[in-house]
């Protein structure tokens, strides 16, 4: 697999790029859940006890997603997208004019100032592109760093998911956000969308994330990255280059997920992975994922859970008291 990996998904990338890349493939298979945002509270709660009850008292799981306030001070993104924390985190309100969040019971809405802006400033965006409003998944923990569940990733601030569910008129209840389903917009093949529940605004709203500024990637199902390269080449004179920064992963059937790069004035903040490679990835890097290597990838092996103790040092003082 690991031979394969690099020809199909790396050809044209340094070695030293590849093995990067390919580390980082490795972490995000071992820790993928392809339905985290179907989970509602139950289910959350039952898949939290379950992982608390075999964690150290110092793993950094643990201590960081028992946090439920943030790190006081100026924001500060610390660390890597999937060895981090956060300062300073801002919490992105339940209720805004173009969104809502959903899974309120995770305590995930908090985020980096720069995410939180944007997600405002998307919202408000695809209220005129004819999107009706955005309902918001995860973002990171109050102080950042890993969570009990789901993500390897989300650690900084600097992520968020966005779900592919257009927002309802009505406003809902906590616990309707808790339990409401997000649509799945790929056919059950996973070679295409389902034109049932795909709809034009899905790619304008995707479109619009690309465009903002600050954005590092954005990771959608495969199937939805061919649909986007579909709908864009109708449009031949149209500037296609915002596609290169839309990434086909696993999973992301449900929402889609952006990613801004280290701030400026975040000296901790350190992203070890490359930029996208020139060229929109329509081409063979895209027919890739569509093979029986990338639908049925071999698991990962099991990892042991990061410690406190292994996060970037600052990440330690902005922990909250724990055991020894």
């Amino acid at each position: 697999m690991v031979t394969n990996l690099l020809k199909c998904r790396l050809s044209g990338e340094t070695l030293a790029r590849a093995v990067v890349r390919l580390a980082i493939l490795l972490i995000v298979l071992g820790n993928a859940r392809a339905a985290l945002s179907q989970q509602n509270a139950a289910e959350e709660a039952a898949a939290r006890r379950a992982v608390l009850a075999r964690l150290p008292p110092d793993a950094a799981k643990r201590v960081f997603g028992s946090a439920t306030t943030p790190a006081p001070g100026p924001a500060d993104a610390i660390g890597t997208f999937t060895k981090g924390c956060l300062a300073g985190a801002v919490e992105l309100p339940a209720d805004g004019p173009n969104w809502q969040v959903m899974r309120p019971s995770r305590n995930r809405a908090w985020g980096h100032p720069l995410t939180i802006g944007f997600i405002e400033k998307l919202a408000a965006a695809g209220a005129g592109l004819g999107w009706p409003g955005l309902l918001v998944g995860d973002i990171g923990q109050p102080r950042g760093g890993p969570m009990l569940t789901g993500h390897s990733s989300h650690q900084m601030g600097l992520d968020a998911d966005l779900w592919l569910t257009p927002m309802p008129e009505q406003r809902l209840a906590p616990a309707e956000r808790d339990e409401m389903r997000a649509a799945d917009v790929v056919a059950e093949s996973g070679d295409d969308i389902d034109p049932q529940r795909w709809r034009p605004e899905h790619r304008k709203l995707i479109e619009a994330a690309a465009h903002e500024p600050g954005v590092d990637r954005i990771f959608v199902n495969p199937a939805i990255k061919r649909e986007l390269c579909r709908e864009a080449g109708r449009e031949a004179a149209a500037d296609h280059g915002w596609l290169r920064l839309i990434r086909p992963w696993w999973g992301h059937n449900y929402h889609f997920h952006t990613r801004l790069g280290c701030p400026g004035g975040d000296p901790e903040c350190h992203n070890p992975v490359p930029p996208p490679p020139p060229g929109d990835g329509c081409g063979k890097e895209l027919d890739w994922w569509f093979t029986p290597e990338a639908k049925h990838p071999e698991p990962g092996p099991e990892r042991k859970p990061l410690r406190v103790a292994d996060l970037p040092a600052r990440c330690a003082a902005l922990a909250p008291p724990h055991g020894p």
